[in-house]
C-alpha cells in the first residue's frame, strides 16, 4: 500500500445505521488508518431495519472484519450475535459486531469509552456522588461504566420516574438510587459529577432544564452530546467556574477498541484526532 490505496487483501469495515450518512465514523477511522499505514477500507453502510439481519450476515459472508453499529440497529445487533461480551449482556445493545471465524461477535464499547472520556479529563466517578440524567440506553451504558467503576452513589433522574425505576432494578445494584424529576437541590448539593445522557441539549432540541447553582465549586459536569458541542448545559456550568466534559471524547474513545477489533492496530485518542472531528463539526 505505498501510495496509500488499498490492496486486494486491505481489511474492510464500517458502520451501519438508517440514516447512516451523518455519522462521523468513517471521517475518524480514516483518520486511524491513514496515520497507522492500514491496509484497510471503512465504509458506510445505510441499511433499513427490515433488512438488518440480512445485510449483516451477507456482510460477513463477504469477509468484511465487522462493523460499528449505531441507530436504529443495536438491539437487533444484540438480538443477532452468537456471543455477547460482558458490557453488552449488561446494556443490552450492540454497537460493535465483530465477524470472526464464521461467528458474530457483540461488543458494546460506548461504556468503556464513557469512561475513558472521563479518565482523560482526570475525573474519577468514585470520589463521590454521580447525577445521572435520563434513563435510555446511553443512561445504560453510563450506569455499566460507573459500577463497574466503583461509584459508591448513583442518583438516577428521568422525567419518566418508572422508566428510571425500571432500569434501576435491571442493573440490580444498590449504589443506583432513583431520585425525583426534576433534579432537587438536596441531590445536586454533593454531587461531585452530573452527567446528562439525554438528549436534551442536541441541536434541534431543548436546553436541559436544570438549575446548577447547588453544585459544588469543584463538581464536574459531563454532556454526552457533541452537536453542539457546547451545549446550553456546558455553557452554564462554566458560567459558573466547573469543569466540563463534552460527549466528543466518548465518541473517539468508544471507536478505539472497534477499530483494533477490525484492524489489529490499537490506535490513540489525541490532540490531532479531536481537531480533525472538529473541522466538520
Amino acid at each position: 500500500m505505498s501510495d496509500g490505496a488499498p490492496t486486494g487483501a486491505a481489511r474492510v469495515a464500517g458502520v451501519t445505521g438508517w440514516p447512516v450518512e451523518h455519522s462521523l465514523s468513517p471521517r475518524l477511522h480514516g483518520f486511524w488508518l491513514r496515520r497507522h499505514g492500514v491496509d484497510g477500507v471503512y465504509a458506510p453502510f445505510p441499511v433499513a431495519a427490515a433488512a438488518f439481519e440480512t445485510a449483516i450476515r451477507g456482510l460477513a459472508a463477504a469477509g468484511l472484519s465487522g462493523v460499528n453499529v449505531t441507530v436504529p440497529h443495536k438491539r437487533r445487533a444484540f438480538e443477532i450475535a452468537d456471543e455477547l461480551d460482558a458490557a453488552a449482556r449488561a446494556i443490552g445493545a450492540v454497537n460493535t459486531l465483530v465477524f470472526r471465524d464464521g461467528r458474530i461477535l457483540g461488543r458494546n464499547t460506548d461504556a468503556p469509552g464513557f469512561m475513558a472520556n472521563l479518565r482523560q479529563h482526570g475525573v474519577d466517578p468514585a470520589v463521590g456522588p454521580v447525577t445521572v440524567m435520563g434513563a435510555g440506553g446511553a443512561a445504560r451504558a453510563a450506569l455499566h461504566a460507573l459500577v463497574q467503576a466503583g461509584a459508591p452513589d448513583i442518583r438516577l433522574v428521568n422525567r419518566t420516574p418508572e422508566s428510571a425505576r425500571k432500569l434501576a432494578e435491571e442493573f440490580g445494584n444498590t449504589a443506583i438510587t432513583v431520585q425525583p424529576y426534576p433534579v432537587s437541590q438536596a441531590v445536586l448539593s454533593d454531587t461531585a459529577l452530573l452527567v446528562n445522557t439525554t438528549s436534551l441539549g442536541m441541536t434541534g432540541q431543548a436546553a436541559l432544564d436544570i438549575d446548577l447553582t447547588p453544585l459544588p465549586a469543584q463538581a464536574v459536569v459531563h454532556d454526552i452530546v457533541y452537536v453542539p458541542l457546547e451545549t446550553p448545559l456546558l455553557a452554564a456550568a462554566r458560567g459558573r467556574g466547573l469543569k466540563t466534559v463534552d460527549g466528543l471524547g466518548m465518541l473517539l474513545h468508544q471507536a478505539a477498541p472497534a477499530f483494533e477489533a477490525f484492524y489489529g492496530v490499537r490506535p490513540e485518542v489525541d490532540a490531532a484526532l479531536r481537531r480533525h472531528l472538529l473541522e466538520v463539526l
